[in-house]
């Protein structure tokens, strides 16, 4: 069994007082003197912990007289980068993205559609109207529309189906762009895209009438042609491909 080094240890802890919130967003570190005494360690063990912590972008930490450590908040950005590394050393294709986000989204579906509240369609509908106000902007309706993805999933009430649609949505969003960027301004992709407009109206719709399979059947749909058509013209078939 493997014996957790010392650095590792002190790192465990000052981790879990981020994690309970007991450490906040931005709050200082006591100094490296405090910190050594309070746990028993040497300067270079605290340097290590501190080093482990950096990885996992949990502190930042800034060298000289006015140096010290600062908590930062965990960030889904960080999962969302780690993930996309793994995913193209294991070859994955764009394929997969979509079809593990239609996994994480429908069962999100049906739980708003379940048990949403006021605040949650508020969300939604504003989103809605931001997509409207640049109907005519290719690169921002999608983007507005790629961001109802993940508020759909985010008010849902499930903080694990969350976070994968986080780290899904950063690979999504760069092929929406790259797709765009191409393809954009042809008559036929500003159709499709006011059409794709239309059926998240239709979806909030059943949503707010609790019909959840409704929702969930439209979104089905929706999710499956969006993933063809995109897929269908772009040059990326993986994700190595799109990050490179």
């Amino acid at each position: 069994m493997k014996v957790p080094k010392t650095a590792e240890l002190v790192a465990a802890q000052l981790r879990r007082q981020i994690v309970r919130g007991d450490l906040q967003e931005g709050d200082a570190l006591p100094p490296e003197a405090s910190l050594m005494e309070q746990f028993g360690v040497s300067r270079p063990t605290l340097r290590e912990a501190f080093r482990v912590l950096e990885s996992e972008a949990l502190i930042s930490v800034r060298r000289g007289a006015r140096g010290g450590a600062r908590v930062h908040a965990p960030d889904g950005d960080v999962a969302a980068r780690y993930a996309g590394l793994v995913l193209q050393f294991r070859g994955a294709t764009l394929e997969d993205v979509y079809g593990a986000r239609k996994a994480i989204e429908l069962p999100a579906v049906r739980r708003l559609a379940q048990h949403h509240d006021a605040a949650a369609i508020r969300v939604l509908e504003d989103n809605l109207a931001a997509a409207r106000a640049h109907i005519d902007d290719p690169a921002e309706l999608i983007r507005r529309q790629e961001e109802f993805h993940l508020l759909v999933v985010r008010h849902s009430g499930n903080q694990t189906l969350t976070i994968f649609a986080e780290m899904l949505h950063h690979l999504i969003e760069l092929h929406s762009e790259s797709y765009v960027a191409r393809w954009g301004g042809e008559p036929r992709e500003r159709k499709g895209a006011k059409q794709g407009e239309r059926t998240h109206e239709l979806f909030l719709e059943r949503v707010v009438s609790r019909d959840a399979d409704g929702a969930e059947e439209l979104w089905s749909r929706h999710l499956d042609e969006g993933a063809e058509y995109v897929l269908r013209g772009s040059d990326a078939r993986t994700v190595l491909d799109l990050l490179s």
